[in-house]
C-alpha cells in the first residue's frame, strides 16, 4: 500500500488554518491537532472520516467498565480493552509507515508508533473519566495514570503492558544511556505531544527525498505552533528551494539570517550565502 498523500492546495490551506486556530486556542484539542495532522497528510480524509474517527474514540471508551477503581485498575482496564479485545499494538516494521503516524489510520489499523498508540489511550481514557496523560520518556512515549505519588504507568506499543520502575528504568536507558529523572516522568503538554509526532513525520520524510512535500506540509505545521525549535524556519527555506521555489525560500532564508545573526553572525552571514545561491538558481 502507497503512503497517503497530501490533499489538494485549496484543501491543505483550510486545514493548515484550522490546526493554527486550534493550536492558539484556550485549551488545545489533542485528538483535533492529531486529526488534522492526518488531514494534511491524507487528502481522502474529509469532515465525515474526521467526525467517525471521534465516534470511534467513543465507542472503544464505552467498552472500558464503569469506574474500575485506582490508577493501576484503570491501567488493567485499558490494556484489556484496547491491547486484548481490541488488539491496538505496534511492531518494528511501523516506524517504516507514514500512516504509523496518522491517528484515523491508526484507529483503522489498530497499529502505529508509541505516541500514537498512547494518543488513542489517553483519549479513550480520558472520556471514560480516568485519570490519565502522556509521559514523553526519550524516545519512547508511554501514558501515566493517577499521581505522582501513585504513578502507574504503561506501554502500549506493547499492548498496554503495566511498568515496573525497573521497566521504565530500561526505556530510558536503552534510548539514551543515561538514569531515569524523575522529571521525564511529568504529564506532557497537548502541544509538546503535537510537536513530537510531527517530528516524526519529518523524520519519515527526512529518510525519503521523494516525499519533501510530507517533509515541507510538517515543517509548516511545526510552525504553526506557538512555541517551536527556532531551526525548523531555516529547514523550511531548504525545502522551498528543493522543491524549486527558489524565490520564497530566499526570502525565508534572509530572514532566518536576520533572526540569528544577533548570536551567530558567522552562522548569519552562511544562511545569506544560501540565499543569494538560490537565487541565482533563477537564472
Amino acid at each position: 500500500m502507497r503512503p497517503p498523500h497530501p490533499p489538494e492546495p485549496e484543501r491543505a490551506d483550510e486545514v493548515r488554518r484550522r490546526f493554527g486556530d486550534e493550536a492558539r486556542s484556550e485549551r488545545p484539542d489533542l485528538v483535533t491537532l492529531c486529526l488534522l495532522v492526518g488531514a494534511a497528510a491524507d487528502g481522502t480524509l474529509d469532515e465525515a472520516g474526521m467526525d467517525a474517527a471521534q465516534i470511534e474514540l467513543d465507542r472503544l471508551a464505552g467498552l472500558l467498565p464503569f469506574a474500575p477503581g485506582g490508577p493501576r485498575a484503570w491501567a488493567v482496564a485499558l490494556a484489556d480493552v484496547l491491547g486484548g479485545r481490541c488488539g491496538f499494538h505496534g511492531l518494528a516494521a511501523d516506524y517504516q509507515r507514514l500512516e504509523s503516524s496518522l491517528l484515523h489510520e491508526v484507529l483503522r489499523r489498530r497499529r502505529g508508533l508509541p505516541i500514537l498508540l498512547s494518543v488513542v489511550w489517553m483519549e479513550v481514557a480520558r472520556r471514560a473519566g480516568a485519570p490519565v496523560y502522556g509521559v514523553a520518556l526519550p524516545g519512547h512515549f508511554v501514558v501515566g495514570f493517577g499521581p505522582a505519588e501513585d504513578q502507574v504507568l504503561a506501554d502500549p506499543f506493547d499492548g498496554g503492558r503495566v511498568l515496573t520502575g525497573s521497566d521504565a528504568e530500561l526505556l530510558v536507558a536503552g534510548a539514551t544511556g543515561a538514569p531515569l529523572d524523575p522529571s521525564m516522568l511529568t504529564p506532557a503538554d497537548p502541544l509538546d505531544v503535537v510537536l513530537r509526532i510531527l517530528n516524526n513525520i519529518r523524520a519519515w520524510a527526512a529518510t525519503r527525498p521523494e516525499r519533501s512535500d510530507v517533509a515541507l506540509w510538517a515543517v509548516e505545521l511545526s510552525l504553526l505552533l506557538p512555541s517551536h525549535p527556532a531551526r525548523l524556519r531555516h529547514e523550511h527555506a531548504q525545502l522551498l528551494v528543493q522543491r524549486g521555489d527558489f524565490l520564497r525560500g530566499a526570502a525565508e532564508l534572509d530572514a532566518y539570517a536576520e533572526l540569528v545573526s544577533d548570536v551567530d553572525e558567522t552562522a548569519a552571514e552562511r544562511v545569506r550565502g544560501q540565499a543569494r545561491a538560490a537565487r541565482a538558481r533563477l537564472n
